[in-house]
């Protein structure tokens, strides 16, 4: 195989693999679970510190944020010195954080110490992990990897019934020093990752030689792959190309408003007089019915009717996403927000199944790289700004519902956006191949003018054979 090739090696496929994907399953859960499930916190520390809806959503986003925007300096890190180690400190760098932040008498201590340490821990996490399942996998990477990022809707199940329980037992500052030593276990994952290793024996001489070849080329290969990482990344010929525009206008506007019903719903619910633990299920129930969308949406979508529709199908998911959220402010009665977080748990399912298959299905395999990382780069902005945003509206109007209002017309609007662009992007390409198609058959027509003309010149000349009788 091409890939075992690259590597020198053919991917067990088994094995011990499978132990790397339960330690990925844990820290990719932590990593996508944990500025979610820390909400159930928010109204106590909002009490405690006296912050506004807008201040203490800012706690989420810059973890969100700082998770996303930390992956290029996660994959130099992990490219240099493997997935084990950066696993492990990230993991020690979320539970630190955590513990260091139950002391925090501020709102400020809070961003930088859950927001940014914590962040950046999840992103050492989150990048090191799936890495290193593509070492070990090959003809079975999709259900290595389907399995690990699985632990996202796995550990929103667990962690929101479990951070209310908490809550009512330590307080807000206790919840978050046993959530830290709890996070601890990322380094455990992270000890379960080991290098994948060689079965060939080298020699002596071998050894001695590819040692001091690494000795004088250090520097240079650190330098080249900084840099090769930089280009990856920030490469910003992508702009000149109109789909991945059309992509990433309609992807900042679904970001800009999905994570806020989130990271407010548990509030919205209490507010309504709903009970704690019934308010924080409804996160449980939301991981839920995602955990099963995932897998559900992408099989839909790998079918011979929407594969070559799926941007289409992907516009479906976020106006139906959006639609739900315009109509949670109608519900007043507990019951109907389970059906809210039902389907709020399918449409959001259905886009995060679909988001890096649009991208891919416009870039194509060899370009994905580089196009993933900067739109998640890009998709920071937008996942800082949506949460406070919501948190403001909370906080000038003294309603829940400005805010589901303002996240719903914003994704619906993104998704009409992408639909209706993406008929106008397929037309242009369309229009674009035919006269790519007419080019060459109108260049042959010029050519058989031109040897035409070369005949008639030549069959006048007395010498060219025209006039010569036989």
């Amino acid at each position: 195989m091409h890939r075992a090739n690259e590597l020198g090696y053919k991917p067990l496929d088994g094995g011990w693999g499978w132990m790397v994907v339960f330690g990925a399953h844990i820290s990719i859960g932590f990593a996508y679970s944990t500025p979610k499930a820390l909400s159930i916190f928010f109204k106590e520390i909002q009490e405690d510190l006296g912050a506004s809806y807008s201040e203490i959503a800012w706690i989420s986003s810059i973890m969100l944020a700082a998770m996303y925007a930390g992956g290029p300096v996660s994959s130099v890190l992990v490219n240099r010195f493997g997935s084990r180690p950066i696993v492990i400190l990230g993991g020690l760098m979320c539970g630190l954080s955590m513990v260091t932040a139950s002391f925090g008498s501020s709102i400020i201590y809070l961003y930088f110490f859950i927001g940014v340490i914590g962040g950046c821990g999840l992103s050492l996490n989150l990048n090191a992990s799936l890495t290193i399942i593509s070492k070990y996998f090959l003809a079975k990477r999709p259900l290595a990897n389907g399995l690990a990022m699985a632990g996202s809707p796995v550990f929103l199940c667990c962690l929101a019934p479990l951070n209310q329980y908490l809550l009512d037992k330590f307080g807000w500052r206790g919840s978050l020093f046993v959530l830290g030593g709890l996070m601890l276990n990322c380094c455990v994952a992270g000890a379960l990752m080991r290098p994948v290793l060689s079965h060939r024996k080298p020699s002596s001489s071998v050894l001695q030689n590819k040692v001091e070849d690494q000795t004088i080329k250090c520097h240079t290969k650190l330098k080249a792959s900084c840099m090769e990482n930089a280009k990856m990344f920030l490469d910003v010929s992508f702009f000149k190309d109109r789909g991945f525009i059309i992509y990433l206008i309609g992807n900042m506007m679904f970001i800009f408003g999905a994570y806020a019903p989130i990271v407010f719903l548990s509030a919205y619910a209490i507010n309504q007089g709903v009970e704690e633990y019934s308010a924080a299920y409804l996160l449980s129930i939301t991981g839920f019915v995602d955990m099963f969308v995932r897998p559900g949406t992408g099989l839909v979508a790998n079918s011979k009717w929407i594969r070559p529709r799926i941007q289409y199908f992907f516009s479906f998911a976020m106006i139906f996403n959006g639609a739900c959220h315009l109509l949670c402010p109608l519900i007043r009665s507990y019951p109907f927000l389970v059906v809210y977080a039902v389907f709020f748990g399918i449409g959001f399912g259905m886009v995060f199944a679909l988001i890096f298959e649009c991208l891919m299905d416009l870039m194509g395999n060899r370009r994905f790289p580089s196009a993933v990382g900067l739109v998640t780069i890009i998709e920071c902005f937008p996942m800082l700004l949506g949460p406070p945003t919501a948190g403001l509206l909370v906080d000038v109007f003294g309603d829940y519902k400005y805010l589901f209002f303002m996240c719903g017309s914003v994704i619906v609007t993104g998704g009409l956006f992408l639909f209706i662009m993406n008929i106008y992007n397929y037309h242009m390409l369309a229009k674009e191949n035919r006269a790519k198609s007419r080019e060459p058959s109108q260049n042959n027509l010029e050519t058989e003018d031109r040897v035409s003309v070369g005949e008639a010149e030549m069959k006048q000349t007395p010498g060219g054979g025209g006039g010569r009788k036989h």
